[in-house]
């Protein structure tokens, strides 16, 4: 799984968040304290709010919430319990937020907000790793929350896919109408497109569509032209869109009589639920993308209790 390009998490963070990531935290911070338009109003009073765990899970989120207490209520202290990606059960302490009453508690919801989101995330995706075996599980770039959805994916084991669409080249169904315009073969069309990438730049990652054996089989021929030219090792990603567990059974098994499997990765996608995942891993693909490692996840039920100091 390590070595499949999928996995951008390092543009996210390294030691520490990269300025990428804290954009994007940034971004999605403002919207959300702008939102609570300022939170209603209270004491100076100290007090101190305690966050626990209602149910089992894995928490993702630190890094952010850190961010939103940093710029937001500076007068706040957090005192975290637990690690990014540690898993905790029912009942455990996660984190202390201490700090005036006002801040504490105009903090409160935004905080168990984010923290509950990506920590829902984290813990879906882990079922879904776990189930999965040996196959590879990523995320899609339909997100809800942008790179915060992506990196609570990566917490939870899963790869977070293109960041972007400037992160890495993917040749789509409507992107060959002006790669190759005027060819009616889709086959031929997809060949074509595939001859005309930059190799010095988009080698290391470059993902296309393909929606059946002959597409695929195009594809990946014209690729290995390309790689034999200028010696290169690369492999293209093959996106076997909406043709299910046993079309992608029947590309592996050509693309492997015709000595063309080392010149590829095989992702599976669309319509991809968690009941049929054995069947996604018997059909030969290297990983699976699907948004609903991110998409239409309940949060982790957290609680924060408040008291004096």
């Amino acid at each position: 799984m390590n070595s499949l390009p999928h996995d951008r998490s390092w543009l996210l963070a390294n030691a520490e968040p990269t300025a990428l990531f804290q954009d994007s935290m940034d971004r999605w911070i403002n919207a959300m304290v702008a939102d609570e338009h300022g939170g209603g109003e209270s004491s100076e009073k100290k007090l101190v709010g305690e966050i626990r765990a209602k149910e089992n899970g894995i928490i993702a989120g630190i890094s952010v919430v850190d961010r939103l207490v940093v710029n937001h209520f500076p007068d706040c202290t957090v005192i975290w319990n637990v690690t990014e990606g540690e898993v905790v059960k029912l009942g455990t302490k996660v984190v202390n937020l201490s700090g005036p009453a006002v801040q504490v508690l105009r903090c409160e919801r935004i905080m168990l907000n984010i923290l509950g989101r990506m920590s829902g995330i984290a813990t879906n995706t882990a079922s879904w790793v776990s189930q999965a075996g040996n196959m590879a599980v990523a995320c899609t770039r339909k997100t809800d929350w942008g790179l915060l959805d992506k990196w609570a994916v990566h917490v939870g084991g899963g790869l977070t896919h293109r960041l972007s669409r400037a992160d890495a080249l993917m040749i789509k169904e409507n992107d060959l109408v002006a790669l190759a315009p005027g060819i009616d073969e889709e086959d031929v069309a997809v060949a074509t497109a595939v001859s005309l990438i930059d190799m010095d730049s988009d080698a290391e990652f470059t993902v296309i569509e393909v929606r059946d054996l002959s597409q695929a089989v195009a594809a990946v021929k014209a690729w290995d032209s390309l790689q034999i030219e200028r010696s290169g090792c690369e492999k293209i990603v093959l996106l076997l869109d909406n043709i299910g567990p046993k079309g992608c059974a029947e590309v592996h098994n050509i693309l492997m009589q015709e000595n063309l499997r080392a010149w590829c990765i095989l992702e599976g996608s669309g319509g991809v639920i968690f009941e049929d995942l054995q069947h996604w891993v018997d059909s030969g693909v290297d990983l699976v993308s699907t948004s609903a490692l991110n998409r239409g996840v309940s949060p982790l039920d957290l609680s924060m209790k408040v008291g004096g100091d």
